[in-house]
């Protein structure tokens, strides 16, 4: 039995959890919290965030995919219902963004959006990236290969992903590094810690960058091109074309979605691997291995942790019941890390073929650009591997001091 970590402390009897977010120990190591819960109570009332979490791996697959459950409420019942407070006017511009979130809505509006957009992200039509993914992988580490040392997430995992989906709607090149600004204030709006600064810079972030989409919409209007954006804008779902706000909200959501968790997951990858100590050329030596590898990184060290539902209805799930308008949390990671679908959980083993990792949902909810995300991990890993024999890490990595997204804030190699 391993030791209880100190940031943590459970009542198994009443399953209330007190464990504070914003410690070093948590967001440090998550994964020994996750195990510590899950030898004592994988469902658990948190006290601090005033809400049910569920970390069993099949109960969190379940509840990804029950209807009963949705990432909306306001749909079925009022605020005033629900005991809701409103809308803040600090973050009118964050939440008009939100509004149309392909994260955020249930059908039939879900379905639409879905529809229009799936087409662009499905394996066969990403495939065909490949060539172009691994050609600037190739050319950012000539940028550096020469210098015997790198700081992984400026020089390569916050370029690729970005440049990629930049590409795939629309948007040059050169705004990669002001997208990514963008981003990072945005997606401030999901953590813990989060601070009133933080919501006054998610909510200018937010008008900015539905500015920018605007003009990049009025574009493509007079000039359509070979785009996703070109393609959401002139074409169709039974009659219906989507609305300025449906284009704005979806084209961040897709450059938020598109690269973030992926800029973590390279750096979280490259680690685990070069913390293991195994022998890396064993596990890109083909396809199969690779995927294994890339599979395994996934589970062990996933970039997204938490996703919030609604209960839509009154129901009970594992013998807690819940109002209609109740909020609850699945850890996706922890569902990874449950030790009745999984052997040695927080052992990294790359020639794993257990159950599949939940790390990018599950449900009409499952990540959209899952298919271009396993593909650039598949591509840029073997590649950043072969090309620098002996890489290794130079100093310890800084973790993000976040917890709802995992992922370092500098990661310094050596080869």
């Amino acid at each position: 039995m391993n030791a209880m970590p100190s940031c943590l402390r459970i009542d198994p009897a009443t399953r209330n959890v007190s464990l504070d977010g914003r410690d070093a120990a948590f967001y440090g190591d998550p994964n020994r919290v996750y195990a510590a819960l899950h030898q004592h109570c994988p469902t658990f009332y948190w006290e601090e965030q005033r809400q049910w979490f569920f970390t069993g791996y099949d109960h969190v697959n379940a509840l990804l995919r029950d209807r009963r459950f949705g990432r909306q409420i306001l749909h079925i019942a009022s605020r005033e219902e629900l005991g809701l407070p409103e809308p803040q006017p600090h973050l009118v511009n964050f939440d008009l963004a939100e509004r149309h979130s392909l994260l955020e809505i249930e059908p039939p509006e879900h379905t639409r959006l879905r529809t229009l957009v799936n087409r662009a992200f499905v394996s066969r039509h990403v495939e065909r990236l490949r060539p172009e993914i691994a050609g600037l992988a190739e050319t950012l580490i000539d940028g550096f290969e020469r210098d015997g040392r790198t700081e992984l997430l400026s020089s390569f995992a916050d370029i690729i992903p970005v440049t990629m989906i930049a590409r795939m709607i629309g948007i040059p090149d050169e705004m990669g590094p002001q997208l990514l600004k963008w981003s990072h204030a945005y997606v401030g709006m999901y953590m813990f810690k989060r601070t009133p600064e933080d919501e006054l810079a998610a909510d200018q972030a937010a008008r900015e960058f539905a500015d920018y989409v605007k003009s990049l919409i009025a574009e493509r209007r007079k000039a359509p091109r070979e785009d996703l954006l070109s393609h959401m804008i002139h074409t169709e779902h039974r009659g219906q074309h989507l609305s300025d706000d449906e284009l704005v909200s979806t084209t961040i959501v897709l450059l938020n979605a598109g690269h973030e968790a992926t800029v973590h997951q390279i750096g979280n990858s490259v680690r685990v691997i070069l913390e293991s100590g195994l022998p890396v050329p064993e596990m890109f030596r083909d396809e199969a291995a690779t995927e294994r590898t890339v599979e395994e990184t996934m589970r062990i060290c996933a970039p997204v942790h938490i996703f919030q539902r609604w209960a839509l209805e009154d129901v009970e799930v594992d013998d807690i019941p819940f109002r209609r308008g109740d909020k609850v949390s699945l850890i996706l990671a922890a569902a990874n890390l449950d030790p009745t679908k999984f052997s040695e959980p927080l052992v990294f083993r790359p020639d794993r073929k257990e159950a599949p990792n939940l790390s990018f949902g599950a449900g009409i909810h499952f990540c959209i650009g899952a298919p271009l995300a396993r593909l650039e991990l598949n591509t840029v890993l073997p590649i950043l591997f072969r090309r620098l024999p002996g890489l290794r890490i130079a100093k310890t990595p800084k973790v993000k001091d976040v917890y709802h997204f995992h992922g370092l804030e500098r990661l310094e190699l050596a080869w």
